[in-house]
């Protein structure tokens, strides 16, 4: 029996906003359930909070949500258990939309290409979501209270809606029903179809949600539990759950925070870096929850990228439900927990690097290639800095390397932390910009991957310590340190030999012509017969390599070119100079050293004929040694 039904007109701006809502096509629709399930668990916590307020409120009734679909009728039905409402709470919640933000959702849905998910909840129209999938709606409600009646709610979405009385006994709660429209019926007629919805998007809703006579959201919402309740293997399964990574993970940082803003995180570090093949790299960013309903997969605001690996959910009490991916970007509670969130990963690491030098290691590995490029997060810059790691010329490949590190073992009176770009360790030992430092014991970082030049660049010292590039360090520096000698060491030039030494750099320049910008005596080499740097004495070479990579641009630079007066070779040439200036040798041995030199610094595309000197000099020296062989 129903009695005192009234029929009510739809204000004009209500009108626009539902025909919006049904005539759009570029919406996801399955979001009707999603704001369904929030409400119902609105309405489960205020049933809860008021039993708690009031002792002699007496209620058995299992807080619980249930949905169905209902095959004779084609539709969907979402019944709670909740506080429910009377007469007057339906005509102001449901029975029309008078909130302020309705005639500013019409005019931003009209006006914006905006998809309206994004819009809904916003403006507090999430409850007519349901228009986009149904024809028809029936809200059946009972108050908590007592001696209030039970109330209906009927419309089809388009002009009119009916408000009825109900005699019936009836248990608090609200039930609606949602009769699906042609379009959806297929689409939305299914108890899996329902279970998918409710596992992507209202998983972690504290109530039980029952379809089909089984709890769907069984996967406990662990950031929300204190963490001396939560065993490891919990946090294991949790995150294995969230990515289908069959590793555990490295480590697990589970935290609240009450101020600034409120809000829980789980987090996670993955053993392995989830992107195996480098085709995936949007895919990141932490499920930011609002009152444990999902609000946005992979949320990009919430961690800097070079955080990206972090895998995770953030769960917030303070944003409103379903704020827009447009509002999170510039949302101040958003900016305030990625600042919280971001601090306490770095301190997370920092903590990971003291306590457990392996598994940072395993972190390094993984992440770093990502990780390197926080060298822009000027705010956390101290933190950053002390988490990176290298290798080293004191290390043995293996052992990473800090800045503190480095620190630690350099010489008294140095303040400077040598860097150079290398291929590898092997490449390391014959590059010619780093003999000084063997020489003298001076360590050196090794950098090998491109981004590290920027990090290098982008961070210019560390705790009073000047990050200096190798091949430039300042000579004045380093003649401070004690070289170690060398065995058979040659006699030093005279001072004819000097200008002699002068003369055939000369040579070597008039024979190089624009291929060098100088040729000059070097100060710094002990082993190798020359080295390239660049004339402006600024950028390192592996820096201007990656410049011009970047450029597309193909043509070798002309670099100054130092030569070693005590290398073997430069003698043996010096010799021939001075017979003959004009030695086919002298040639030969200049374009060799050259070509040489920009293979190492690998610059040379064509080694056609470099090749073909080596083979030329190879055939004379094989005759040379011939005949010396013949007179013994």
């Amino acid at each position: 029996m129903t009695a005192q039904t009234e029929k009510f007109e739809f204000k004009a701006e209500v009108n626009q906003l539902l025909d919006i809502l049904v005539h759009s096509l570029y919406t996801n629709r399955e979001i009707f359930l999603r704001e369904l399930v929030s409400n119902a668990s609105d309405a489960l916590d205020k049933m809860r909070f008021a039993i708690n307020s009031d002792p002699d409120l007496n209620d058995d009734v299992d807080p619980e949500i249930t949905i169905s679909y209902n095959e004779d009728n084609k539709s969907v039905i979402v019944s709670d258990t909740g506080i429910g409402m009377t007469k007057e709470e339906v005509m102001a919640n449901i029975g029309t939309i008078a909130h302020s933000g309705s005639a500013e959702f019409v005019k931003r849905a009209a006006d914006s290409k905006e998809n309206l998910d994004t819009l809904i909840g916003r403006f507090g129209v999430g409850f007519y979501s349901i228009f986009m999938v149904s024809d028809k709606v029936v809200v059946r409600t009972k108050s908590y209270k007592q001696d209030e009646p039970g109330v209906q709610w009927v419309s089809d979405g388009k002009s009119a809606y009916e408000l009825t009385t109900l005699d019936e006994e009836m248990g608090h709660g609200t039930t609606v029903e949602i009769f699906l429209n042609e379009e959806n019926k297929d689409r939305f007629g299914s108890e899996d179809t329902l279970k998918g919805i409710v596992k992507r998007h209202s998983n972690f809703v504290s109530f039980p949600i029952m379809i089909g006579g089984e709890r769907v959201n069984t996967v406990p919402a662990l950031w929300r539990e204190p963490k001396f309740q939560i065993k490891p293997e919990q946090y294991e399964e949790f995150y294995k759950f969230l990515t289908y990574d069959s590793q555990p993970p490295i480590d697990t940082l589970h935290f609240s925070v009450d101020a600034p803003v409120q809000f829980n995180s789980l987090l996670f570090i993955p053993e392995n870096d989830l992107d195996i093949f480098g085709m995936d790299r949007d895919n990141w960013g932490l499920d930011l929850y609002v009152r444990r309903v999902l609000i946005e997969k992979q949320n990009k605001n919430l961690l800097p990228e070079y955080l990206s690996f972090i895998k995770g959910v953030v769960d917030t009490e303070d944003l409103p439900l379903n704020i827009s991916r447009e509002t999170l970007q510039d949302n101040l509670l958003i900016g305030k927990i990625s600042a919280t969130l971001t601090k306490q990963v770095l301190g997370q690491l920092e903590k990971l690097a003291a306590d457990d030098p392996e598994k940072y290691a395993k972190f390094w590995k993984a992440h770093s290639k990502i990780f390197k490029a926080g060298h822009m997060d000027f705010i956390n810059r101290e933190k950053y800095s002390k988490l990176l790691r290298f290798d080293s010329s004191n290390a043995d490949g293996e052992t990473l390397v800090s800045f503190d590190d480095y620190i630690e073992r350099a010489k008294e009176e140095q303040k400077e932390i040598y860097y150079a770009f290398v291929a590898s360790r092997e490449a390391a030992n014959l590059n010619p910009h780093l003999e000084i430092f063997r020489r003298k014991n001076l360590e050196v970082l090794y950098l090998y991957e491109p981004i590290d030049e920027f990090v290098m660049e982008g961070m210019r010292e560390y705790n009073d310590f000047t990050l200096v590039a190798a091949e430039y360090a300042d000579l004045e520096k380093l003649d401070k340190f004690e070289s170690s000698k060398k065995e058979d060491e040659p006699a030093p030039l005279s001072e004819d030999q000097e200008k002699d030494m002068q003369a055939l750099a000369d040579r070597m320049k008039e024979i190089l012509g624009d291929q060098v910008a100088e040729v000059k005596i070097s100060e710094r080499l002990s082993d190798s017969p020359c080295r390239l740097v660049n004339p402006d004495g600024h950028m390192t070479s592996s820096m201007e390599k990656l410049m011009k990579a970047m450029n597309k641009d193909s043509s070798i630079p002309a670099k100054t070119m130092e030569i070693n007066a005590d290398h073997p070779l430069l003698r043996s040439m010096l010799a021939i100079f001075k017979t003959n200036a004009d030695d086919e040798f002298i040639a030969l041995s200049a374009r060799q050293l050259l070509e040489s030199a920009l293979l190492l610094e690998g610059y040379l595309s064509d080694p056609h004929a470099l090749v073909g000197r080596i083979q030329n000099l190879l055939t004379k020296a094989g005759g040379w040694y011939a005949e010396l062989e013949k007179k013994d």
